[in-house]
């Protein structure tokens, strides 16, 4: 999914069960800049691929938190609006990895799915988040949809509206389905069901199979086609698996945005970081730390 969305720019993606040892190789391969000094790469790249070219200026890890002993300069939290901590209990027994105590290692904390939460909830968050991390800035993001693709053609984008009066059939395996409900309910479909799996979940045939039921049932019910949505994550898991269906597979992409809050908008964001990266000094090479909580 990365790959897709940043074609068209300088990016570099990296990709292994050892991040660090990833990144590592991939600062040797590209070279990169430290303390405004610049280390070349091992080989010369070929003027010939121009997007290769470039030197590494900032690497951003994701969900690094746990790992101390690698340097980095900004540590970024997120946080599940929804469901923040979990049952509170460390794994296996629930999700947390450290006590909450943890988040004083915060710089910053974005509180995800601010816009399906209550005041309240919000205001319970911000109050456990400033108990244990208060010199850090708080601030809300969302997940707005962008436009809809095919899952047999993927660089053809439809828009939104595409689901207006359509019969559809969320299917996800991700981390928080009600929010991709809501999200595709505000599109204005006629009818949805859904069918959640856990997260990080790999379709099999008997998955399939009772996807493919549902949709046969819901036809014979509302008398039109159905529409199968699925979130970008879960196509880019496995592009292949849905395509077999013997039904239309959409995909809903969509981008993180910062929610202005109390003068916290994403300008604010951005400053922040970069107030952050100057205080450590390493303006000109930054190692970002971005972990869901």
């Amino acid at each position: 999914m990365l790959r897709r969305r940043l074609s068209d720019t300088s990016a570099k993606i990296g990709v292994g069960a050892n991040r660090a040892a990833v990144a590592s190789s991939m600062l040797r391969k590209y070279g990169y800049i430290h303390h405004s000094k610049t280390f070349c790469a091992e080989k010369k790249p070929s003027s010939t691929s121009k997007l290769e070219s470039g030197i590494i200026g900032v690497a951003i890890l994701d969900d690094g938190m746990q790992h101390w002993s690698l340097l980095r300069d900004v540590e970024i939290v997120m946080v599940n609006g929804l469901a923040p901590w979990g049952n509170t209990h460390f794994i296996p027994r629930g999700p947390m990895r450290e006590p909450l105590s943890a988040l004083g290692r915060a710089d910053i904390v974005v509180i995800h799915n601010a816009d399906l939460a209550s005041e309240l909830q919000l205001k319970a968050i911000r109050s456990t988040i400033e108990d244990n991390a208060a010199t850090c800035s708080m601030f809300y993001s969302r997940l707005a949809p962008s436009h809809i693709f095919e899952a047999k053609q993927p660089l053809r984008k439809l828009p939104l509206n595409v689901l207006n009066d359509k019969i559809v059939l969320c299917v996800s395996a991700i981390g928080c389905p009600n929010a991709f409900i809501h999200t595709v309910r505000e599109m204005g479909p006629l009818k949805i069901d859904r069918m959640d799996f856990s997260d990080h979940h790999f379709f099999n045939a008997h998955d399939l199979k009772i996807i493919q039921e549902t949709v046969r049932n819901l036809m014979d019910q509302h008398g039109k086609d159905v529409i199968i949505l699925i979130t970008e994550k879960d196509y880019d898991r496995d592009p292949e698996a849905l395509t077999t269906l013997d039904a239309k597979v959409w995909v809903l992409s969509s981008s993180l945005q910062i929610i202005p809050h109390k003068e916290h908008g994403e300008d604010e964001f951005m400053r922040k970081v970069k107030e952050i990266l100057a205080i450590t000094g390493r303006s000109k090479s930054h190692a970002v730390d971005w972990t869901p909580s």
